[in-house]
């Protein structure tokens, strides 16, 4: 009977867990983790300042909105102990559909928040925006390596870093698919509509699209390398202590590997948001403040660009469709050329594009578009893979919680501050950003480095690799 099931099981894994499934789940699985993410991270440029920050000035205003976008990368290193932990122990499938579930409610939830000028949510409005943030952090943090590893440990040994590219691609996708429908809403309705209802909407419509991915994803079967830990009975007892234990080095060669992916980010999508709409003019600026009754000091204006938010908004959609397409092209030319060396490629270039930041950010919009497009490009050329070299650096035993960790460290180094530094710099420089593209250059040197004292993962044992 036990001989029957040994040979019956795998194969009926393979036949449930066939190729379009897996790379649609894992695929919609982070469109919509990335959606609800972008649509706070939209949202937080765009209203959230006003709505929960109403007695602040303009610049504290949108630092404080930063600084709530900012606590989600502080809880996603905590949902990869707790999400990973799971992964680990219970199985990848049971935790990605708890993960996603979480995601969904925290971001429809956000939808429903009052503003904090409503009588008696002055406090209670930004408290739980930040309890809401947080949990969308969490379930982000068991999320990515839950559908990395759903991709990875179903792919062909050869095809790994292509088929690691899919979930990769959820985040320019669902990017795009919130930041059109913040567009559209830019086109129909009045900034007063806007500001009352309009920017509730992907919230709300997000509570669709986790129907969705959790209807894909209860169809799954466990993947073959979780089914050897089970049967070695090599389960991990405690998951994060065996992790850091016996793999703190690849927890911290995967945390800075994927650091100036983070930084490039964040510093492409929600900063050149925030600059490229600033006003460049003191006089709009200084009518702005006193339509709102608020001082105004033109010692401390700092100019952006002053392009119209639809208009910019359409530039980021424009430039995230080459990050789609690179993220595409990055998997097999990781595979032919191995991840180390074709990333060590990618990082050197996102050095120089971090040294040249300012003769493109700075110009105008023509100039600006061309920065977009160049840091989008580089940005799907360098997160492509990571899919891929942060699973392998991992045994099987424990490699939802070590991948999960690193990828997740980084966004509290990388992701959390950087727009934060980066306005910092924006001042500091009184509107030039040639600092904020020192800052990139600074993140991709340590990503060479961390590349350099790491070994090719590509020809590495992976569904074998069970650590005792």
């Amino acid at each position: 009977m036990s001989t029957t099931s040994a040979v019956t099981e795998p194969s009926a894994a393979q036949s449930a867990n066939t190729k379009g499934r897996v790379i649609f789940s894992s695929l919609i699985g982070t469109t919509i983790e990335f959606f609800d993410f972008y649509a706070y991270a939209t949202a937080s440029v765009l209203v959230f300042p006003k709505l929960f920050f109403p007695n602040a000035t303009d610049i504290n205003a949108i630092l404080s909105s930063f600084a709530i976008f900012g606590v989600a990368f502080v809880a996603r290193p905590v949902g990869s102990i707790v999400f990973g932990h799971f992964g680990d122990k219970l199985g990848r499938k049971g935790t990605l559909v708890a993960s996603l579930v979480t995601m969904g409610l925290a971001t429809f939830l956000i939808g429903l928040l009052p503003p904090a000028t409503t009588p008696g949510w002055v406090v209670l409005a930004p408290l739980l925006l930040v309890v809401f943030r947080f949990l969308q952090g969490l379930a982000l943090g068991g999320e990515w390596s839950g559908a990395a590893l759903l991709a990875t440990e179903n792919a062909p040994a050869d095809k790994r870093a292509v088929w690691g590219t899919f979930p990769q691609l959820g985040a320019p996708i669902g990017f795009i698919i919130a930041n059109v429908m913040y567009v559209v809403m830019n086109s129909f309705l009045t900034t007063k509509q806007f500001e009352d209802f309009g920017w509730r909407i992907p919230f709300l419509f997000s509570i669709i699209m986790v129907a969705i991915g959790l209807y894909v994803r209860l169809k799954l079967v466990e993947s073959t390398s979780f089914k050897k830990v089970i049967e070695e009975e090599k389960v991990a007892k405690v998951p994060l202590a065996a992790t850091f234990r016996h793999h703190w080095r690849a927890v911290i060669a995967g945390t800075f590997i994927m650091l100036a992916t983070y930084v490039l980010f964040y510093l492409t999508t929600s900063f050149t948001l925030t600059y490229g709409t600033a006003t460049n003019k003191v006089e709009v600026a200084r009518a702005a403040a006193q339509k709102a009754g608020k001082p105004f000091d033109a010692s401390t204006f700092v100019p952006g660009l002053g392009i119209d938010r639809g208009l910019f908004l359409w530039m980021l959609i424009i430039g995230v469709v080459f990050f789609g397409i690179f993220t595409v092209v990055s998997g097999p030319l990781a595979e032919k050329y191995g991840r180390r060396r074709f990333l060590l490629w990618v990082t050197g270039l996102i050095f120089a594009f971090g040294l040249a930041w300012g003769l493109m950010f700075g110009p105008g919009t023509g100039a600006a578009m061309v920065g977009l497009i160049v840091g989008f490009t580089l940005m799907g050329a360098t997160f492509g893979p990571m899919a891929a070299i942060l699973p392998e650096l991992f045994p099987a035993n424990v490699r939802y919680t070590g991948s999960a960790i690193a990828y997740n460290l980084s966004s509290v180094l990388g992701a959390a501050p950087a727009s934060f530094v980066a306005i910092a710099l924006w001042q500091f420089g009184k509107g030039s950003t040639v600092w904020v593209g020192v800052y990139l250059a600074a993140a991709a040197v340590l990503t060479f480095v961390a590349l350099l004292l790491t070994k090719e993962t590509r020809d590495a044992k992976f569904e074998e690799n069970i650590s005792a």
